[in-house]
């Protein structure tokens, strides 16, 4: 028996609980009415057994294999599955073959469901190819990374990607007292009451996973003894020792680590000091290492603070070297001085912004002259040469500045430095100012 090959009069005696209280039909599913609502284009094509090659993507107990379950028993083409952490390509030579062989036969189309599909190496996603291209087959691939990082392109290009979410605290909270109301796949018959508190909190403390929370429930009841009058009470305390910690989802290859990085730079980069220590903590409770972190914190006060608070930078470097040096646990508190730093500095871009014009307009123009009286003069014959002649010495005059041009003749009115007037660089506009030098300041904030 596989795992979509249902036996309903054993089903409660061979089956995981979670297993068992897989949905049938579309009706059925809990959550994910993005995806699966009545009218939504799954459920369309579902219903009317029209589907096309797909993914679903998303953390672990959103109901990946539930929907594919919910295919199995919808459609009217031959359902096969595979996993990829267990299979190989003679398994996938094999579907193919059979499938092959089912159209030859009687027309029917071969669906193939891989559970785990970043699994696959890039030759065996290759492999599938030609096959889902002609329609050998209909693929249904599960995966808890982005597919846009381990999917094959070309397969992602013939598939329909759904993005499954983590299901609501109301979602498990209905799946759970499903599951105690159902004598069949649940737990009904089993004579069990759960306390409201401890239904709450399993709701909560299974953080969006369907598969943990009904594997506490579980656990749950095979470990507690029946009381006087029967009965098996679960009350909060057993609850708790059922599901002992709230796991943090954050793998650090995968698609969470982009997304927790991505937000703390941009708490940081807009003055949110409370969410990005939040996003810190995170990091640091899932095992993030250390240097990771400081190196975004530096090139955060680099690019987004700049000369609005020059401290920054030096705060951020300071950071990373005591961090190395103290080490873990303590090291949480210097990086969160220092991200809460970088976040509370006034902030400009005009620096970062700048050395990337100025690299656009390296890349249009290419090696444009320097200017002679700017170039190496310090050989012999240099000044045969022009090599230096005519240029002014910026000390020998009032406030240490002359004007004088210093970027080549083609590109000599370019303003690459647009500095703004917040912290610092309000004090570097007005010394511009008192000597006279214009043309440095920023003109439209939003450029």
């Amino acid at each position: 028996m596989n795992l979509f090959d249902y036996d309903e009069e054993n089903s409660g005696k061979k089956e995981p609980l979670a297993s068992r209280m897989r949905p049938k039909t579309p009706e059925d599913v809990i959550g994910q009415q993005h995806l699966i609502g009545k009218g939504r284009l799954l459920y369309r094509a579902i219903k009317a057994d029209r589907l096309g090659s797909l993914i679903f993507y998303g953390p672990p107990g959103t109901g990946k294999t539930s929907l594919a379950m919910v295919i199995a028993n919808s459609t009217k083409a031959v359902f096969r599955q595979v996993n990829a952490t267990t299979s190989g390509k003679k398994d996938l030579e094999a579907v193919i073959r059979e499938a092959q062989d089912t159209a030859a036969m009687n027309g029917k189309k071969t669906i193939l469901f891989i559970d785990e599909i970043h699994r696959f190496n890039k030759a065996q996603q290759d492999y599938l190819l030609p096959f889902v291209e002609d329609g050998t087959v209909i693929l249904i691939g599960a995966t808890t990374e982005n597919p846009y990082f381990e999917v094959n392109k070309a397969l992602l290009s013939r598939s329909r990607i759904f993005e499954l979410k983590p299901l609501t605290k109301e979602d498990i909270t209905a799946l759970i007292e499903k599951c105690l109301a159902d004598p069949v796949n649940g737990i009904a018959g089993e004579m069990v009451r759960m306390t409201p508190e401890a239904v709450s909190f399993l709701a909560d403390a299974a953080d969006g996973d369907a598969r943990a929370a009904l594997n506490a429930v579980e656990l749950a009841v095979l470990t507690t003894d029946r009381s006087d009058d029967g009965y098996i009470d679960i009350d909060l305390e057993t609850a708790e020792e059922c599901i002992q910690k709230k796991s943090i989802r954050y793998d650090r290859d995968g698609d969470s680590h982009y997304d927790v990085i991505s937000a703390f730079i941009k708490s940081m980069r807009g003055s949110d000091p409370d969410a990005a220590l939040y996003y810190l903590a995170r990091m640091l409770e899932a095992g993030e290492d250390v240097r990771f972190i400081s190196r975004r914190i530096m090139i955060c006060a680099s690019e987004d603070v700049g000369n609005a608070d020059p401290r920054a930078l030096t705060v951020a470097v300071d950071a990373a070297l005591a961090v190395e040096r103290v080490g873990m646990p303590e090291g949480q508190i210097i990086l969160a001085q220092a991200a809460s730093y970088v976040a509370c500095a006034p902030k400009s871009n005009a620096a970062s912004a700048g050395i990337f014009r100025a690299a656009d307009m390296v890349r249009k123009t290419g090696n444009l002259a320097v200017p002679p009286w700017l170039q190496d003069a310090h050989y012999g014959g240099a000044e045969k040469l022009g090599r230096g002649t005519g240029y002014l010495y910026s000390h020998d005059y009032p406030h240490h500045y002359v004007e004088q041009q210093y970027l080549p003749d083609k590109i000599r009115n370019e303003k690459f430095y647009l500095i703004s007037d917040v912290g610092y660089e309000g004090r570097l506009q007005n010394y511009f100012r008192s000597i006279g030098k214009t043309g440095f300041g920023r003109e439209d904030p939003k450029k």
